[in-house]
């Protein structure tokens, strides 16, 4: 099966844009289960591309109930090395208007230690850095593709990860903004960091919708608000996909992502159980190979 390099997590309107032919859709069970829905594969810009709908089609999963690990393994079975996250965030920070767009650098992880955050455990221990929890080269390139469309984007920011699916207190938001931060949602984590342990690029386009709830002067964030800014931002990301992935698909990766691993299993070798071997081995297959 050809490999499918390009995964891209977001709403269920991605994956009908202009110009993508040749769909196809996989169902594909992974170790953790089974991924928010099946997978949608297209030719876009002459590259075949992988999209998922984070929720599920029809949003059916709250943030908090996402399987994140098979999300992200059923994209790593495919072949995939580069993911772009698509995604509604609230702005924390004036400059930082709804109808902008983020692509932030850093993360805080404010979730509750309900979601699994790791492949590994039960047998194998892994550590891996995360100290830049996006990747810089893909980053750069998915903002560079964002401002030719013509949209305002901000390069950086500090993305805080709130359990959900609740929106903030007052007090919440304030707090959030004196600790520096910049941009609020509910799903960047732990899906950066299982990417990371899958050793793919990962890449976020945030999607400002409101002000959370802490300007005076601007209504506190909706489900009314977020859906009508995703709505008219629907053509800018199509777009800026569109150019991304074309800009991709001759372009060999140079970061470390891509060997993220390597120096990261403590484990001792021989004690790794074969058939943890076997059923991670989309995973972990290049440094421990398992008998049949």
């Amino acid at each position: 099966m050809e490999p499918v390099k390009i995964g891209i997590i977001g709403g269920s309107g991605l994956y009908q844009m202009p110009g993508l032919s040749d769909i196809e859709e996989r169902t594909i069970e992974t170790p953790f289960g089974s991924p928010s829905d099946a997978i949608v594969i297209g030719t876009l810009s002459g590259v075949r591309v992988a999209f998922l709908a984070r929720h599920g089609r029809g949003h059916r999963h709250m943030p908090g109930e996402l399987n994140y690990r098979a999300n992200i393994f059923a994209l790593k079975t495919l072949g995939v090395e580069r993911v772009i996250s698509v995604s509604a965030c609230g702005s924390l920070r004036e400059d930082y208007a709804p109808g902008h767009i983020v692509v932030p650098d850093q993360l805080f992880d404010y979730t509750k230690g309900k979601r699994p955050a790791s492949f590994f455990g039960n047998g194998i221990v892994v550590h891996i850095s995360v100290a830049e929890p996006f990747c810089t080269d893909l980053s750069a390139d998915l903002l560079a593709a964002v401002r030719r469309t013509g949209a305002i984007v901000h390069a950086g920011g500090k993305f805080i990860t709130i359990e959900g699916p609740r929106f903030s207190t007052k007090a919440e938001s304030h707090l959030f903004r004196q600790w520096g931060l910049d941009i609020i949602g509910m799903t960047a984590c732990p899906e950066a960091f299982l990417a990371r342990e899958a050793e793919m690029c990962y890449a976020t386009m945030a999607h400002v919708t409101d002000y959370d709830v802490w300007h005076e002067a601007e209504e506190p964030v909706t489900v009314e608000m977020i859906i009508r800014v995703l709505n008219q931002n629907t053509a800018i990301a199509q777009q800026a996909l569109a150019e991304l992935v074309k800009d991709l698909a001759e372009k060999p990766r140079t970061c470390t992502c891509g060997s993220a691993l390597a120096n990261a299993i403590v484990t001792t070798p021989e004690m790794v159980p074969n058939t943890i071997r076997r059923s991670l081995a989309p995973l972990i297959g290049r440094y421990l190979p398992y008998s049949p």
